[in-house]
């Protein structure tokens, strides 16, 4: 069964993102609120938690393309190619934000991603992802959870996800309701941004 942990951003309880961090660890599953909607998150390092993420939502690890949540931008060069100086002040004036950015990959990419020619990178203005990848010391690979409902695209009520995922992750972050508008997913591998599809971010 998931344990719920009711964790408030405006001042995480440091004991309880601490028992966060060791869940991941130790190869665990979680569901945490973002800027946008709420989402599952694991350790990209860990083969095993990205295959049962992958199993999740009923993808083969190999085509699944996660997201890579940072808490800033001082991880881009473990995994992308060098960008250009505009690219770089672009992404530094919209993050943190509900974007994707899609960047190129570099060949330093964890196990998971490997033969991936480009990667998804979020850095979302929110206080507990954010502390959860820095006191973690790493990203983690994160994909949005859909909702059942044909009109409600995401699942916004943090209960009712605990209830659905209660034996497919182990901790439910509670961060009260979530959004049901998914991040802004904008290609930036030609150089210039063009956009894939349009959520919640305003380029």
């Amino acid at each position: 069964m998931a344990k719920i942990l009711r964790i408030y951003p405006d001042n995480p309880q440091e004991n309880l993102i601490n028992e966060v961090i060791k869940t991941l660890n130790n190869g665990g599953l979680i569901i945490y609120p973002s800027d946008t909607v709420y989402a599952l998150g694991c350790n990209i390092f860990d083969i095993k938690a990205m295959e049962k993420l992958a199993q999740i939502k009923k993808q083969k690890l190999d085509k699944a393309k996660f997201s890579i949540i940072c808490n800033d931008l001082s991880h881009l060069s473990d995994f992308t190619r060098p960008i250009d100086t505009s690219v770089f002040r672009f992404l530094k004036s919209h993050l943190p934000g509900p974007f994707t950015f899609i960047l190129e990959a570099n060949k330093s990419l964890p196990l998971a991603y490997k033969n991936h020619k480009t990667i998804g990178i979020r850095v979302p203005d929110h206080s507990i992802p954010q502390l959860i990848v820095e006191k973690l010391g790493h990203p983690i690979a994160s994909t949005s959870i859909k909702d059942d409902d044909e009109i409600i695209e995401y699942s916004t009520d943090p209960e009712l996800i605990a209830e659905k995922y209660d034996h497919l992750v182990d901790i439910v972050i509670d961060s009260g309701y979530g959004d049901n508008m998914a991040s802004t997913i904008v290609d930036l591998t030609s150089g210039e941004p063009e956009i894939i599809r349009q959520g919640k971010g305003e380029i």
